[in-house]
């Protein structure tokens, strides 16, 4: 059975997170945003600076990916996940400001798990190898900040039932955890 999420999270959105637990699967809707190392990069200097982010924080889910160019027809090209633990280091400052989700692959740092769960966010993967899948899902797409780093920019994704795993649920559960211990 998978849970149904609609993003940005607020209201009874953000209360599903309470039950979710480490290998559920979402289906998630509504609007996302795309940033990789660079981008996370530029937000992070943005933040120090005392400056903006190009989009609003609370209850927002990034997915750290870049799409491929858009075929004829198509809002975007091929979505894959790429490995979060290169955000780390940005993590924590834009949990502070709330945000509530986000996408990548593999594990993260212990101390960017832990502080999923203090700031009440969660952590989903999408499973390597299906971008074709995932990009089948964007409905619109358009690019938000940072044109010049190409497909490393900010884009606003508005996703359609896009599959995604919960990694790390707000208990602490794991799904690389129970995965090495099956």
């Amino acid at each position: 059975m998978s849970v149904y999420l609609q993003a940005p999270l607020a209201g009874a959105d953000l209360e599903k997170l309470a039950g979710l637990k480490a290998g559920d699967r979402i289906l998630l809707n509504g609007v996302i945003y795309t940033a990789r190392d660079a981008a996370h990069r530029r937000m992070a200097q943005a933040l120090e600076r005392g400056g903006e982010l190009p989009f609003p924080l609370k209850g927002a889910v990034i997915f750290y990916a870049g799409p491929t160019p858009a075929s004829e027809g198509r809002p975007a090209g091929s979505i894959g996940p790429t490995t979060a633990a290169r955000m780390d280091p940005f993590t924590m400052p834009l949990l502070e400001r709330g945000l509530k989700g986000a996408i990548g692959k593999g594990p993260r740092a212990p101390e960017v798990k832990e502080a999923f769960a203090r700031f009440g966010a969660i952590y989903m993967v999408a499973v390597g190898g299906v971008a074709a899948l995932l990009g089948s899902r964007v409905r619109a797409s358009e690019p938000v900040a940072y044109p010049e780093l190409g497909p490393e920019a900010i884009s606003r994704l508005l996703v359609v039932e896009m599959p995604l795993f919960v990694a790390y649920d707000l208990q602490g559960g794991d799904i690389f955890q129970a995965m090495r211990t099956e």
